[in-house]
């Protein structure tokens, strides 16, 4: 008898053996095996997420065919404490182990979804929705609108359903700190109050990457700390002999430099005319200090100057005052901060645009006037063209 349970017992085992072998078999081959997506698809590791809540979900995603192979498959190769929280995009056909590496890989994530939100100097802003076509790298624009004309309901759709979504802050150069303010608060995906405006030109322009619920203020105080920096690096690096007796004034005249010229090659030039004019004792008369006077940075002016107000006495009007008004118009860029401080070197003490987005330039006020009137010819041809 006790031979037959022996036997009995033996052939149980053996049965046991074949059986694990068999199962460990199909695991290996579930987990190098081609997976179950036919096209790549977007997933998100959330920040806490266990391996059981991640391998339940890829599951669910239809990215694995079996969440307790994965949790095994990860625990034999001793990875389980590697996961990386981020948005990844998952090829089609990737095995288990393909889909490890690339959730515990870290560096930057994989959003389908991006909205870009661009500052205007309105005082508000435009978002752009844009969605990146899994597999194929492409971007595509879903929607483009301001929030005054509304949320549409793709963008409104996306945000009720959490899906993950990478936002992009861009702050142009050239704006006033109530425009940056203003289009701040407007931003639906920022929270929090900023109760002051910070002092004009001390909000370093950027184009950052911000999570959804981001705190307005403290994104201001970041802005605020970046200006700071770049404007005491400028001022270490300032050139000899330049009109320009202290940082504060160097931002001065750096937001007038900025509001002259949107052509990156041109910041040098125009910054030598005013160092060229404040060194000759003349006045700088440029209007986008007029019209910083008229509006204290709030807003815009919308229509051309009057020349009652090319007279009119304030603090900001360059065409009255002599030397430099008492703040910046605006916040200037590093290369506009640069610029005041190393100016070309030129004998320019004019400008004017001329019709293509740039200016000409002129030594004497002869030449200057021809070329007004070039551009005041460029400008009834336009406005005949109407």
């Amino acid at each position: 008898m006790w031979k037959h349970i022996a036997a009995n017992g033996m052939s149980f085992l053996i049965v046991a053996l074949i059986a694990v072998a068999a199962a460990l078999g199909w695991g290996q081959r579930q987990w190098v095996g081609d997976g179950p997506l036919e096209v790549a698809a977007f997933f998100e590791v959330e920040q806490g997420d266990t391996l059981a809540r991640v391998s339940e979900r890829l599951q669910a995603a239809g990215a694995i065919r079996s969440a307790a192979v994965f949790r095994v498959g990860v625990r034999t190769v001793e990875r389980s404490g590697d996961l990386r929280f981020g948005n990844y995009e998952i090829p089609a056909g990737a095995t288990m182990e393909e889909v490890l590496d690339i959730i515990t890989a870290g560096g930057p994530s994989s959003f389908r979804y991006r909205a870009t939100y661009v500052l205007r100097n309105s005082g508000t802003g435009q978002l752009r929705l844009s969605e990146r076509l899994p597999g194929t790298g492409e971007v595509e624009e879903i929607a483009r609108f301001a929030y005054e004309e509304g949320v549409p309901a793709e963008y409104a759709a996306l945000v009720d359903a959490g899906a993950p979504m990478l936002y992009r802050l861009v702050i142009p150069e050239g704006l006033t700190s109530w425009q940056v303010v203003q289009g701040l608060m407007a931003a639906e995906f920022l929270e929090g109050e900023v109760l002051d405006i910070p002092a004009e030109g001390m909000l370093a322009p950027t184009t950052i990457e911000v999570s959804r619920g981001e705190d307005r203020a403290g994104l201001l105080a970041e802005m605020q700390v970046s200006q700071e920096r770049i404007l005491a690096e400028a001022w270490e690096n300032r050139a000899e002999g330049i009109p320009i007796s202290s940082p504060e004034e160097a931002l001065i005249l750096a937001s007038i430099i900025e509001k002259e010229t949107s052509v990156p090659g041109e910041r040098g030039l125009v910054a030598s005319v005013f160092s060229n004019r404040l060194n000759q004792g003349m006045r700088l008369q440029t209007d986008p200090t007029v019209i910083y006077g008229l509006t204290n940075g709030r807003g815009i002016l919308g229509r051309g100057l009057r020349q009652s107000e090319l007279r009119a006495e304030t603090p900001w009007n360059t065409y009255v005052i002599t030397g430099l008004p008492p703040t910046p118009i605006a916040n200037p860029g590093r290369d506009a901060i640069e610029a005041a401080l190393n100016p070309d070197t030129s004998d320019f003490i004019f400008f004017v645009a001329d019709g293509t987005g740039g200016h000409a330039f002129a030594v004497t006020l002869d030449e200057h006037n021809r070329n007004v009137a070039r551009w005041r010819e460029i400008e009834a041809e336009r406005n005949s063209g109407n």
